[in-house]
Order: structure tokens, then sequence, then C-alpha cells
């Protein structure tokens, strides 16, 4: 078996989907070449595909924080530098491969996925490791020496070899995403930290050359020297090492957070060495561009401290609208966003909305598996993101806690319906029909937040406002009424409760709980007097 082998620029691994939705494998190179010809990546999992996202882009900072696109070296020295050769790629519609090219095949050797010295992504002497087998590299099924997958996608030699292409896909999501089984010590890889978010393009040139932030956080600094993983002329093997936080985007994008070596035997992967690796603090964080944050702070007086913001899978997306703008003191915005902010500010960007996708894994008990992977969407009017339109950021998020109010008093009707039926379990059933409630509302909201054009509508937020507050009211007072009527005869002759803390008592029927719901939700002034009167 040779010593150097299937080298990433060159071989079929990165799964693409064409226009017409067919999926294929295609090389680095490849992809860079027709990256406006591919619809987007099409991996086993979205974040699988955020993982391989991250390495494209760091192959563009480490070219274009250097060159400008006629392969001239030179460094962007001023913001304004920095933004000329990001709208001179835009417009150019494809990659200047000649640049490209040469770049990556003057670091050819260090992109073979099995070789002597430095495989690609790994440490060839790994030394004292924990050993795992391919079952547990495959993010679709991982499965641990100790956690056997219940409902595997492969059986049989599928489940315990894998092919080459496949393995380097994995290699570079357990990477980023890796949990804690192995005891590493350094908690879960970067990108399992976050809540990633990634702007859409209508292709993956456009993707890319999106998320291909120039500025920090859209602003006037610019980043350090460009250093991704495969520069280093030394690799690491030294396990659980804290680093400083990179000052350059290539460097972060290829942050190694584990120390990996694959196995092969017979032209196949059949598992891999893994010890801990690099690892920063990740408070104040920022050089990251592509996740939510929070403010950790326990004091409100105390400084802020913004760590990561891991999301909540049953939360839509659109519900943290007022994360995603950083209109809170205990939030920040996402440096993409911040970063389109200003592109679209100044007139050098035409898209007329915006995509965004998140995606984040879900950690069992301890962070030691990954119990589930998902991700979300929200597209709105670029405008938003411009001056004109921070007035219509005040009025959406307004419009999402009026529907989060009107969401609650399903809840509370579920609540009052079960305890009529003398059914005990009011919280579960509460967050149940709160579900349906989102479920129902989720699409009509992504509808009527895409439509909004603040260049056309400045002076109709009351009127689409209103519209959005009736619509969302039938939809709710629906949902009620169909809970009503299937709450049994029980709940109709009601039942009388006693409270055990003050001893008084009340009576719960389906009709009175149906009346107050009713008044509760007639127009936006009842209800938000409501919510006044309890806080």
């Amino acid at each position: 078996m040779p010593e150097k082998e299937f080298n990433l620029l060159h071989e079929p691994w990165i799964m693409v989907m064409g226009k017409g939705g067919e999926t294929q494998e295609i090389s680095m190179l490849e992809l860079f070449r027709k990256a406006s010809e591919y619809r987007s990546l099409a991996g086993e999992l979205p974040t699988q595909d955020v993982a391989i996202l991250r390495l494209l882009l760091a192959v563009l900072h480490a070219v274009f924080g250097r060159y400008d696109i006629s392969s001239t070296f030179a460094p962007p020295m001023s913001p304004e530098a920095a933004l000329e050769r990001w709208k001179a790629l835009w417009d150019k519609g494809n990659f200047p491969m000649e640049i490209i090219e040469k770049y990556l095949l003057h670091f050819e050797d260090r992109f073979y996925l099995f070789h002597p010295e430095h495989p690609f992504y790994q440490v060839a002497d790994i030394g004292k490791a924990t050993s795992f087998t391919a079952a547990k590299l495959n993010g679709e099924m991982s499965e641990s020496n100790n956690k056997i997958c219940l409902f595997p996608q492969r059986s049989g030699s599928k489940k315990i070899t894998l092919q080459y292409s496949e393995a380097a896909r994995w290699l570079i999501y357990i990477n980023a995403f890796d949990d804690v089984a192995a005891k590493t010590g350094t908690g879960v890889g970067w990108l399992g930290k976050l809540d990633l978010i990634t702007a859409l393009g209508e292709n993956i040139f456009e993707t890319l050359i999106l998320n291909l932030v120039l500025l920090k956080d859209g602003g006037n600094e610019l980043w350090g020297e460009e250093a991704p993983v495969w520069e280093n002329e030394i690799v690491k093997s030294e396990e659980r090492t804290e680093k400083t936080i990179p000052d350059n985007p290539s460097a972060l994008l290829t942050f190694q957070s584990r120390r990996l070596c694959l196995k092969r035997q017979g032209n196949k992967v059949v598992g891999y060495d893994l010890l801990g690796g690099n690892f920063f603090p990740e408070e104040n964080a920022f050089l990251e561009q592509m996740t939510l944050w929070r403010n950790a702070a326990k004091k409100k007086t105390a400084p802020p401290k913004f760590i990561p913001r891991r999301h909540d899978p049953s939360r839509q997306l659109w519900r943290d609208f007022s994360v995603l703008m950083g209109h809170s003191e205990s939030n920040r915005t996402p440096g993409i966003i911040s970063w389109l902010s200003r592109l679209k500010g100044e007139q050098m960007i035409p898209c007329t909305h915006f995509h965004f996708m998140t995606a984040a894994v879900k950690y069992g008990d301890k962070n030691s598996s990954v119990n589930d992977v998902f991700s979300d969407s929200i597209t709105f009017s670029g405008e938003i993101l411009t001056a004109l339109g921070e007035s219509w950021v005040n009025r959406i998020i307004g419009e999402i806690e009026t529907t989060d109010r009107l969401v609650d008093q399903v809840g509370q009707l579920d609540q009052n319906l079960v305890k009529a039926s003398g059914n005990a379990d009011t919280n579960g059933q509460r967050n149940t029909a709160k579900e349906q409630a989102y479920y129902r509302i989720n699409q009509p909201f992504r509808r009527w937040l895409a439509s909004i054009d603040p260049q056309k509508d400045d002076d109709k937020k009351d009127e689409l406002c209103s519209q959005w507050w009736e619509q969302a009211k039938g939809i709710i007072q629906d949902l009620g009424k169909e809970m009503v009527n299937q709450s049994g005869p029980q709940a109709f002759a009601g039942r009388v409760e006693k409270d055990e803390r003050t001893g008084r008592e009340y009576r719960y029927t389906a009709p009175e709980a149906y009346n107050r719901f009713l008044y509760r939700t007639t127009n936006r002034e009842t209800l938000s007097r409501l919510y006044k009167k309890e806080d």
C-alpha cells in the first residue's frame, strides 16, 4: 500500500448538489473551478457541510488575504482595499483559478489523506491514544465502543469500513464536532460549542463569497497574517494544548480541536486513533464570525462576558430574530451579519434577500455523545440590515413578542382544559399545545417576514403589522376552537380544584376556558395589558 495516497486536491470527495438536484463527489480543485455551476454542498449532514465550507473558506482567506484577483501579491492594507477585493471577486462571478491553483499545488503534498509525515488534518505519529472504529467516525452513526447505534444507517462491512472519500468528509467533521467520549479534557470540538450561522447564495460560489468576511465584524479591523494549518512546518502532537485564539480567519477555520490518525486496511478506512487537541477560552472569542452569542455575565453591572450561544432545537430560528440582530444587551450580532450589513449598506451587493442557515449538534449527558443534529433557516430583505431597515427590525421584534404571547394563550387554554377534564399532566399538555401553535404559525410568519421590503413598505408598517396580527390571531383562535372541541364531555361538565396553598376553590370548564381565551386574544391591547399586569 503506497505511503502517500488520496490527494484531496485531485480525488473526488466533496459532495455537491447540481442545479437539477443531482448529487456527486468532486475534488477540491474541481469545486473551485466550477463553484458557480453547483447549487450547494450536499454531504451526509448539514453540520458536515458547514465544516467543509469552513475548510474551503480557509483556502480563500489564505489566497485573497495575500493576492488580488490578477495574482499580484498585495495584502489588503486598508478597509477600503479589503472591500474592493471582495467586490472584485463578487463581480467576477467565478474564482480566478490561476492563483488558487498555484497556491494549492504549492502545498499539494499537505493534502494527502495518507502521508508518512503530515497526513491531512492528522498526526502521523499520534502516540498513546484512544482507538475507535469507523462506526464512530461516521457522524450518521456515531457508534463508540460503549454506545451502539440502535437504528444504524449501515450494516455488515459498510458499517465497519469507509471509503476514502467518506472518511475525508467525516475526518473534517469529527475534528469540528467531536464529543468527549474519549475523555479528551478539551471539551467538544470548537464547532460543537457554537450555534453556527452561515449565509446561503444561489450557488456554491455565492455562498463562499458571502461568507468570506474580509473585515472583522464588518468594521474596519484587518485580519492578521493568514496561517492555515497546512502551512505549518511542524505538526503538533501534544495532547490538550491551550492556545490563544488566532488573529486570522484561516487559522481559526482550520483549528485542530483533535489529534487524529486514520487507520486503513484493504483500501478502506477501518478506524482511527484520537487525542484531545488544541483549545482556547470561548469567552469573548470574537474572531469567530459564524455564531450567535449570549452574555454569560452573572450580574447586570458586571462587564459583558459573551460566549457562543447554543441553539435550542425546539425553537424556530425566526423566534430568535432579536438575537440575530443583536438588539439586546445580552446578545451580540454575529460577525457574518454585521459583514453583510456593511456590504448592503455600501451598496456593494445586489442581493434583494439574504438567506441564513443555522446548524448545530445537541450532545447527550456530559457531552459524551451526539444526540441530534439539526438546522434551520431564515430569509428576509437585505434592506433589513441597512439603516433604512432599523425601524423595521424593532417592529418585527415586537410582532414576534406578540406572537409569543398569542402562543402562550394557547398553552394556558390547554392547561385549563386539562384541569377541567381532571388530567394531572398540565405542564406536559401545555407545552405540547404551544409546539403545535408554533408549528402552524411557522410558515405563515416566514412568508410574512420575507415579504417585507423596507424600501417600498417604509410607510406601511402599521398596515403590514396589522395584517400579520389578524393572520396570527386567526391561526391561534382556530387551534383553540379545535382544542375545545376535542376536550371531551368531562371538560365541558367541568370540575372544582382546590388551591392547596391558599385554600381557595376554582371551577374549570371548557366553555369558561374558551371564553377567557377568546377575550384575551381579541385584540393587541387586551393581550398587552394582560402581560403588563403579570410583569
